[in-house]
């Protein structure tokens, strides 16, 4: 049996499952499906996103790069806007869609149970894009 050491094209049909979880600059969970690194892609990222009970991520932008989820599991909040001014609630089933560059802060409003969401985005390398906004992680404190 050989293994290739060459990169993954864009032009090959891949299939695959989620990666080995990390934590990402946000302060979140995430398990790497479709990426730059893992096919190839070049326009397309997806991933998997835990959020644990209470947990909440980092203020944060993808600068360029739209975002898409679809809920699985769980009841999360999202503050949204330049200064977090509008407030969603995203249950299961539904989709939730972020613009580029539109600042962002997703939490777990639970105690007990997490949230798992799928999320799409239009930049393959994912982490990349990631714009910590450090000055409204206060805005809106935990719990």
């Amino acid at each position: 049996m050989t293994t290739s050491t060459t990169q993954p094209t864009s032009s090959e049909c891949r299939l695959l499952q989620a990666g080995k979880t990390f934590m990402g600059k946000q302060g979140l969970e995430y398990a790497v499906g479709i990426s730059a690194e893992s096919t190839g892609s070049e326009h397309i990222h997806m991933q998997l996103v835990t959020i644990p009970p209470g947990g909440r991520a980092r203020a944060h932008k993808h600068a360029s790069h739209e975002t898409a989820i679809y809920a699985l599991t769980g009841e999360s909040g999202v503050w949204h806007g330049e200064r977090l001014e509008h407030h969603t609630i995203v249950r299961p089933g539904d989709f939730f869609y972020i613009p580029a560059n539109m600042p962002h802060l997703p939490y777990n409003p639970s105690t007990t149970e997490p949230v798992v969401a799928v999320i799409s985005r239009t930049d393959p390398n994912e982490q990349e894009s990631v714009v910590l906004l450090p000055e409204l992680d206060n805005i809106h404190p935990a719990g």
